[in-house]
C-alpha cells in the first residue's frame, strides 16, 4: 500500500500527458485501455477512478486553456535558471506548457489526497520546483509574463503561485 499514491500518480500523470491529444468523445474508451495495460494491479473501481479524475480535469472549461493543442506536455527543460548561485544547473520535466500569445502557463499535476487549499500549505518543494522553472523559462521566453500553477486532480482545481511566493522560493532555495 506505500507505493501506491505514487502509482496511482504515476498513472493520473499518464492519462493528463496522452489524453489532450485524443478527441473529446474518445478519451473515456482510450484512459481505459491505457490503464488496463499499465494499471493493471489496481482494480478495476480503481482504474475507473482514476479514469474518471483525469477526465473530470480535462473536461472542466476552466482548463481549456492548459490542455489547449498548443500546448505541449512532458516538457523538458533544464540549464542554470536566472538568479541563482554560479555553478548551479537543473533539469527537470514540466507536467504541461502552454505558450499563449500574452502569457506563458506552466502546469504541475497534484495528486495528494487531500490537496491544500492554500498556498501556505502547499509544500515548500512543490513552490521551490516552480520557482526553478519560471527562472528557467524567464531567460527561454523573456518579457513575457510567466505564470505557475498546481493542478490538484483530486479536487479539479487550478491554484496559481503568486510571484511573490515564487520569489521567496527562489532567494531561500536557488540565490
Amino acid at each position: 500500500r506505500g507505493r501506491e499514491p505514487y502509482l496511482k500518480g504515476r498513472a493520473l500523470h499518464r492519462l493528463l500527458e496522452l489524453l489532450p491529444e485524443i478527441a473529446p468523445g474518445k478519451r473515456r474508451a482510450a484512459a481505459d485501455r491505457l490503464l488496463a495495460h499499465h494499471s493493471a494491479g489496481f482494480s478495476q473501481s480503481d482504474r475507473e477512478a482514476m479514469r474518471d479524475e483525469a477526465l473530470r480535469v480535462l473536461d472542466d472549461p476552466r482548463f481549456a486553456e492548459v490542455f489547449a493543442p498548443a500546448g505541449l506536455a512532458e516538457a523538458a527543460i533544464g540549464g542554470a535558471p536566472r538568479g541563482t548561485r554560479e555553478g548551479l544547473s537543473l533539469s527537470g520535466q514540466i507536467d504541461r506548457l502552454a505558450v499563449l500569445p500574452d502569457r506563458i502557463l506552466v502546469v504541475d499535476y497534484k495528486t495528494n489526497r487531500p490537496p491544500p487549499h492554500r498556498i501556505e500549505d502547499v509544500p515548500a518543494a512543490y513552490i521551490a520546483q516552480m520557482a526553478a522553472y519560471r527562472g528557467l523559462l524567464q531567460q527561454i521566453y523573456p518579457g513575457h509574463k510567466i505564470e505557475m500553477a498546481l493542478l490538484w486532480t483530486f479536487d479539479a482545481r487550478l491554484m496559481a503561485i503568486p510571484d511573490e511566493t515564487l520569489d521567496r522560493a527562489h532567494a531561500l532555495t536557488l540565490a
